[in-house]
């Protein structure tokens, strides 16, 4: 029978793991990440989790050695935030060509300088391009049933992409929550032994990575690209097991009180919780406005994303990070492209704010849609505007 227990959500990140008996652990302590790894390494140690892990000495020498051991047939996980994802940037884009599918959970840091230990989603805005399936959590339950889920998305023959897990850092991380464990049948049967065919075997040799010169390259990054679109009949067909056998249901855009209407405001992560408050609020007073959470990043999901807000008239798209010198905050970027060829479509409107974890409170959000249904009504000037920033609220013109 499924337990409902008080968990942070860095630990309950650790008991997917370990539920899903992972084969190699390879993490570098960053924060707010660091009680993941530190909780690893106590069921390593205390004979809770069946496997090796590896303590290294950067977050690079941590995604290379998932690399190897992925290679070798291990089911794998890595875990960082910030600064150490961008460390290991470029093993990244080897783990997603090379059809590596580790598991890898980022709670969400704002990127230096200043320094800063708080959430925004620069980190993973910078990653966004590196070929890796990618989701984002709102809560702590999510954060341990999205991190089962990449395992059973990732391995899938007809996928072996890596994946990632976005969970804010110390807004999720650190905070304590009710999460429900299931009971580890149902894990078993939603998760089957990783059998990875290409596995490094000196009894059959192999070549992986081998030198691409031009006239094979552009080959490889083609067939690359199909197959990680491809990619999305097996997310979704995970989720469906998922609450198949869980009871909790996922899908690439969520919908909350969009039923009529007219105004959507948009968020990634766990500020859509905060943001349905504003939303449930503004209903009663008539108000025809309704949330949408974006929770598939990559690959992204145009087809259900333009359902969702095929019968709006504004989305208002709140970003935590800034594409310097864009048109815009990054996530809005692309729902403008995912929305430009569309006949009927809705205006678009930026907002930028919390960065670096400040506060983004329910009146910030009651603001944004305010404000962003009246510059959908009369225009602006400004391609993004920022929210909760102190003295002058300010606008970037183009």
């Amino acid at each position: 029978m499924s337990e409902r227990v008080a968990l942070e959500g860095s630990h309950a990140v650790a008991e997917a793991v370990k539920m899903a008996d992972a084969d190699v652990v390879a993490s570098y302590p960053i924060t707010p990440q660091t009680h993941i790894p530190e909780r690893l390494a106590e069921m390593v140690a205390d004979g809770e989790l069946d496997a090796e892990y590896i303590p290294v000495e950067s977050e690079h020498s941590a995604m290379s050695a998932c690399v190897g051991a992925s290679a070798a047939g291990a089911r794998v996980f890595n875990t960082t935030s910030g600064q150490g994802l961008e460390l290991m940037h470029e093993v990244l884009y080897v783990a997603s060509s090379m059809r590596y599918p580790t598991v890898m959970v980022v709670c969400n840091r704002g990127l230096s300088a200043p320094l800063s230990v708080w959430a925004d989603h620069s980190d993973a805005m910078a990653t966004r391009d590196t070929g890796w399936i990618q989701a984002f959590c709102q809560n702590n339950q999510e954060a341990f049933d999205m991190t089962l889920w990449a395992f059973r998305v990732g391995e899938d023959p007809k996928v072996l992409f890596p994946v990632l897990i976005y969970l804010d850092g110390f807004t999720l991380s650190h905070v304590i929550e009710p999460v429900i464990l299931p009971e580890q049948e149902e894990v078993d049967r939603f998760l089957p032994k990783f059998q990875y065919r290409f596995a490094l075997n000196p009894d059959k040799p192999m070549t992986h990575g081998a030198f691409g010169p031009p006239d094979i390259y552009t080959e490889a990054k083609i067939a690359q690209e199909v197959a990680f679109r491809k990619s999305k009949e097996v997310i979704l067909q995970g989720w469906k097991e998922f609450g198949d056998i869980f009871g909790r249901h996922y899908s690439p855009v969520e919908l909350y009180k969009a039923d009529g209407a007219k105004t959507l405001l948009l968020t990634m992560g766990s500020l859509g919780e905060t943001a349905k408050l504003v939303i449930d609020e503004k209903r009663e007073k008539g108000e025809a406005v309704g949330h949408i959470n974006l929770r598939l990043w990559r690959p992204f999901p145009f087809k259900e994303f333009r359902q969702a807000v095929k019968d709006v008239e504004t989305l208002i798209v709140f970003d935590r990070c800034i594409s310097f010198g864009g048109p815009g905050g990054p996530v809005c970027s692309e729902i403008r492209s995912a929305l430009y060829n569309l006949e009927k479509r809705p205006k678009v409107v930026s907002f930028i704010g919390g960065l670096g974890g400040r506060d983004v409170p329910a009146s910030d959000f009651a603001y944004v849609i305010d404000r962003g249904r009246e510059v959908a009504e009369k225009g602006s000037e400004e391609i993004f505007e920022t929210v909760g920033v102190r003295g002058k609220v300010i606008g970037i013109r183009g």
